[in-house]
């Protein structure tokens, strides 16, 4: 089994990106291929982590590297794991109309079960819309 965690930017400004449409493909995408994680996003920025067997999570970041709707993509990390910290695929989304305080308590329970090299760069991208911190 293999987790890896990148960042991206959309070439595509705010709302205007068809995150729904990410949604519902990458659900099926991810169901049909045994690919679990969480995909959170501003509109602005991606934040990703995709996990299961090698050598499916491979291919999936190989399309994903591909994907016109992402630049400056900048691999977190590549780890081999013995077991999901994401049983279920989760894409979490705040409009700019959305309460920040219920988008950070649903994130942080989404985060509950996830090893804290995960779990960091979601709530440091969260709380400054930068993985620096």
């Amino acid at each position: 089994m293999r987790q890896i965690l990148y960042m991206s930017s959309s070439t595509i400004a705010g709302d205007k990106a068809d995150l729904v449409g990410i949604l519902q493909q990458s659900r099926h995408n991810n169901a049909l291929h045994d690919i679990t994680g969480l995909l959170w996003s501003d509109g602005t920025h991606f934040l990703q982590v995709i996990e299961g067997p090698t050598a499916l999570v491979d291919a999936t970041f190989g399309r994903i590297t591909q994907d016109d709707r992402h630049y400056d993509l900048s691999l977190q990390h590549n780890i081999p794991i013995h077991e999901r910290q994401f049983g279920a695929w989760t894409m979490a989304h705040r409009r700019a109309d959305d309460p920040v305080d219920a988008y950070d308590a649903r994130m942080r329970r989404l985060l509950n079960g996830a090893s804290q090299r995960v779990r960091d760069p979601f709530l440091a991208l969260m709380a400054t819309g930068s993985l620096d911190g």
